[in-house]
């Protein structure tokens, strides 16, 4: 019995592992409130201090961003602006040369038209004129035959040339009479 009283005692003396004395409770407390003291002092500030530079440096970048974004809106309506612009100013381009060139092609069309008539009036003329110079041509040249004719079927000269133009003349009326007679 003696030696469990031993063990007994022995185990009561010698302190737990398991629960701390009360000495380490204390150091232990003194140590973690410096421990507290010295990061609210030193670290906690550089913390905050770094949390509100990215902080202000996110707020700056976003309103930066925010100006840079207004003025792309700006320039982008700007240039959508200049560009309606120039689509109007070519569409009114185009509108006047397509104006200009109904324009060029109606003053060439009535010049074309114009000369067209001057060239058939000319032509009418040419062959009105040469018409006149084959019908005297040509009446000379039948009252020559006629007369040579006349004469070997009369056996006589008609070279005088006041009668032979007169019988001539009187010939060709007369079959210029005939004819008109016919194509009625």
């Amino acid at each position: 019995m003696m030696v469990t009283t031993l063990v007994r005692a022995a185990e009561e003396s010698a302190p737990n592992p398991l629960i701390p004395q009360q000495a380490e409770i204390i150091l232990g407390l003194v140590v973690l409130a410096i421990l507290v003291w010295l990061l609210k002092k030193f670290v906690v500030p550089n913390f905050e201090k770094a949390y509100a530079e990215r902080t202000a440096a996110i707020e700056g970048g976003m309103a930066a961003a925010a100006t840079k974004q207004a003025e792309v809106d700006a320039k982008l309506a700007k240039l959508e602006k200049q560009l309606g612009d120039a689509r109007h100013e070519a569409a009114r381009i185009r509108e006047e040369a397509r104006e200009q060139g109904a324009a060029i092609v109606a003053e060439l069309r009535a010049q074309g038209q114009a000369e067209q008539a001057r060239i058939v009036e000319a032509g009418k003329a040419q062959i009105a004129a040469e018409r006149q110079q084959a019908a005297t041509s040509l009446r000379a040249e039948v009252g020559t035959l006629a007369t040579s004719l006349a004469g070997k079927i009369v056996g006589e000269s008609l070279d005088d040339d006041a009668r032979s133009s007169r019988v001539v003349d009187r010939f060709l009326a007369d079959l210029e009479a005939h004819q008109g007679a016919q194509g009625k």
